[in-house]
């Protein structure tokens, strides 16, 4: 069975589309491969396939293998290089505070024990499975069935063959009709919901050990505004019905930080999530703001780099003045210092991982700190499964 070396089985959920469940999907699990653990992200979103995108692989192609089809790997486990930017400072003192990340980091390999080695950190592994990698092209339209898409969803939990994996995170489409029907009756005939999950801060070193999987829960994904959280309502009644347990509810677009005044604004109002999470009883895990930095990320690669309008008004005119001023009739092609500047600071990051990009990004303490209360609520067994008579009433 292809999901014999996972151990923690996530969906993400959410009653209303275009709530943002790629992106948080991506930062989850960015951010909990960077507190160390091995993690692999299943899409089944088969209409709109997103997360090659999100991950900068929408060119690699899935590979066959005796036993079955192997996942694109996004990066392997390794240890990062230390961060020498001083906009990582803040990022830092809270990833320094996860017990994952500075246990990780500490038993990487490699001796000597200065401050620098002190700042290298250490990931986990993260593969990456989905029907965007089979298609031709990015346009490529999928036009199915039911049946259809309940035979590739079946093909993807049982013809994958994932390595060691501690957390699976399972990107789903809006509603709660075909897809997924067909992802938790196949999970609940898979898996153990009662089999308690072990440490996993080690998993690299346990690849050949078989596990029995575990549906651990659903994260639900919301927007602040109310037309939002009454569909997420009935993702609370499917969780409820088919039994999945809630690990906790994350607010997406939960506010906008304007990159020139840093003032936030509530484009679509504000903690509707919280508000629902609390009438459930379930885990607020946070709100999340929009950021244009992490939207450059994934569509350009660029390493997320703030205040830069403000810089770049101030020196735009200089730069432009110092490029006549030196003129050794260079051909870069480029009108003004602005635009050189942006050039060189793409190429001078343009072999970087995407995780290690991702450490400079505003959401990144944001994320982190919901990974922790994810895998806290995940190895202590708190999900809460909702009482359908509840829902019901409410």
């Amino acid at each position: 069975m292809s999901l014999d070396r996972v151990k923690n089985i996530i969906l993400v959920l959410s009653g209303k589309g275009g709530v943002g469940k790629s992106s948080i999907t991506t930062q989850l699990a960015l951010s909990l491969s960077l507190a160390g653990h091995a993690v692999g992200v299943l899409d089944i979103d088969l209409t709109g396939p997103s997360l090659p995108r999100f991950f900068g692989i929408e060119n690699e192609k899935i590979k066959q293998a005796p036993d079955g089809w192997v996942p694109v790997q996004v990066h392997q486990a390794q240890k990062l290089a230390p961060r020498s930017s001083s906009s990582s400072t803040k990022t830092t003192e809270s990833s320094t505070t996860n017990g994952s990340s500075s246990s990780s980091s500490s038993s990487g390999g490699g001796g000597g024990g200065g401050e620098e080695q002190q700042q290298q950190h250490t990931i986990g592994s993260l593969h990456a499975m989905s029907l965007g990698f089979l298609l031709a092209s990015r346009s490529t339209a999928i036009v199915w069935r039911g049946p259809k898409k309940t035979a590739m969803i079946r093909q993807f939990l049982s013809d994958v063959n994932w390595p060691a994996i501690d957390y699976l995170l399972v990107d789903t489409p809006p509603g709660t009709s075909d897809e997924h029907i067909s992802v938790v009756e196949t999970l609940l005939k898979k898996t153990n919901p009662l089999t308690a999950s072990s440490s996993s801060s080690s998993s690299s070193s346990s690849s050949s050990s078989s596990f029995t999987p575990r549906l651990a829960g659903a994260v639900l994904v919301t927007t602040p505004q109310a037309v939002a959280t009454a569909d997420v309502r009935k993702e609370i009644n499917f969780c409820a019905k088919t039994g999945v347990p809630v690990i906790g509810v994350v607010e997406n677009m939960s506010g906008f930080v304007c990159p020139c005044c840093r003032v936030a604004t509530n484009l679509f109002s504000k903690g509707g999530g919280e508000v629902m999470a609390s009438e459930f009883g379930l885990s607020f895990l946070g709100g999340v703001p929009v950021d244009r930095m992490w939207g450059l990320l994934v569509e350009e690669g660029r390493r997320p780099v703030y205040e830069e309008e403000e810089e770049e008004m101030q020196g735009g005119e200089q730069d432009a003045q110092d490029d006549d001023d030196d003129d050794d009739d260079d051909d870069d092609g480029s009108v003004d210092g602005v635009e050189a500047e942006r050039v060189e600071v793409g190429d001078k990051h343009a072999d970087a991982l995407l995780v290690d990009k991702y450490r400079d990004c505003e959401l990144f303490p944001i994320f982190e700190k919901i990974a922790r209360q994810v895998t806290e609520i995940v190895e202590g067994n708190m999900a809460t499964v909702v009482d359908p008579h509840a829902v019901r009433m409410t």
